[in-house]
């Protein structure tokens, strides 16, 4: 593990920022997350080190985005292009947030992370350089749909950090889009802050090529009375874990998930949730589907915590998965951790297979088994790319899941 070896011996950046330095220094005594924790103890050990093992690149270079851009009323931004933002509406303002600004935040954030449960924050940020990391400020209404791009390199890892603050009163569709090519990584951490009465449509969409691997974290907080709703869909990674925490600073917030991860070959794909609620009336609704095939092992997790100060709270937190193939894995694990005690709260989870009467029902009406079987993997899909806040006329999400997965 090529990286390892540079963090251990100090020679894995140059001239460090001082970010840099403070995240090489939570590294530098373990620079390896325990195998032996909950979060990291079903991680394929030879498909992370294989995350590792490329040298970084921080030069910058012009993707092949097979993403279609076809309106002229969205903001499409790609994290490390060293453009400045700064678009101010009569109704909006998106603006660049200052060097100083981003590293302040970030590290009042890294001040109290911890090494194995931050650890994939702690390498990210060991790895952005400056022009990796982005910033933004968004205020307003009436705000056009936003995507934001980041993209690896074949043969070598990119670590790409995005900050973004929420004004109070603000709404926003933010679509981020993490692309994998052949025999790379990519690490994305993300920073989200939604201030007093803001809401979010937050889509992230991930997929790769042969041989790609991904680390993505995202980081949330969430003032009183905001709104975050996430649809996620991970799919062709060798190796991916996104790692979801969401903390609701002072209650009365809400947020809904909806995610999806599928596996396909031998890959490995999992996701890994925590929900603080730190005041009273917080509300979470959960849904995660993991589709597993051939070889592959899909894997969830998921944490609620609810401290004696947050009362009132109702969250739900539900697992529902696929199994294709009487070779590949699902592991699952929804869990509540409460000590306030009134309030409402459930889990569950469910594993199966698709539906035999059901199929059987198609084909006696003339329709083919792959057919009968893309109709209902159809049903299973839609509940979260309905979710993800992208047009179909910009991307057929299910069409890309059923043909070309």
């Amino acid at each position: 593990m090529e990286i390892i070896e540079q963090i251990k011996t100090n020679k894995l950046i140059d001239n460090p920022t001082d970010i840099q330095k403070i995240c090489l220094d939570k590294l530098q005594s373990r620079p390896l997350p325990n195998p032996k924790s909950e979060l990291w103890r079903l991680s394929n050990k030879s498909k992370f080190s294989n995350f590792l093992n490329y040298s970084v690149n921080e030069k910058v270079r012009n993707s092949d985005i097979s993403y279609p851009f076809n309106s002229q009323n969205i903001i499409r931004i790609t994290i490390g292009d060293n453009s400045q933002i700064s678009l101010v509406e009569e109704n909006y303002s998106i603006q660049q947030l200052s060097e100083n600004k981003v590293n302040a935040y970030i590290k009042e954030q890294i001040s109290c992370f911890d090494q194995n449960d931050n650890w994939s924050d702690l390498l990210n940020l060991s790895l952005s350089c400056t022009k990796n990391i982005l910033g933004l400020k968004i205020n307003g209404s009436k705000i056009p749909p936003i995507e934001i791009f980041s993209h690896a390199s074949s043969n070598s890892l990119k670590a790409k950090t995005l900050v973004i603050f929420l004004e109070k009163n603000c709404d926003i569709e933010l679509l981020q889009v993490n692309l994998g090519k052949e025999n790379s990584s990519l690490s994305q951490s993300t920073f989200f802050c939604l201030e007093e009465n803001s809401s979010v449509n937050h889509g992230v969409v991930s997929y790769g090529e042969n041989k790609s691997n991904l680390l993505n974290s995202l980081n949330v907080i969430q003032q009183k009375n905001s709104e975050y709703n996430l649809g996620s869909l991970h799919f062709k990674f060798n190796y991916a874990r996104f790692e979801i925490r969401i903390k609701q600073a002072t209650g009365s917030a809400k947020t809904n998930i909806k995610g999806m991860q599928i596996t396909k070959k031998d890959e490995q794909i999992s996701t890994y949730t925590k929900i603080d609620f730190n005041g009273p009336n917080g509300f979470l609704d959960q849904i995660n589907k993991s589709l597993a095939d051939d070889k592959s092992h899909a894997i969830f997790e998921g944490s609620i915590i609810v401290p004696k100060i947050a009362q009132k709270t109702d969250a739900s937190q539900l697992s529902r998965n696929l199994l294709l193939s009487n070779l590949a894995q699902i592991d699952t694990k929804p869990q509540l951790e409460i000590i306030a005690d009134d309030v409402k709260c459930k889990h569950g989870a469910t594993i199966s297979q698709l539906n035999e009467e059901e199929l059987f029902y198609m084909r006696t009406r003339g329709i083919t088994l792959p057919e009968a079987s893309k109709l209902q993997l159809s049903s299973y899909f839609q509940e979260i790319i309905s979710f993800i806040p992208v047009s179909k006329n910009r991307w057929d999400l299910l069409d890309k899941l059923l043909n070309e997965n």
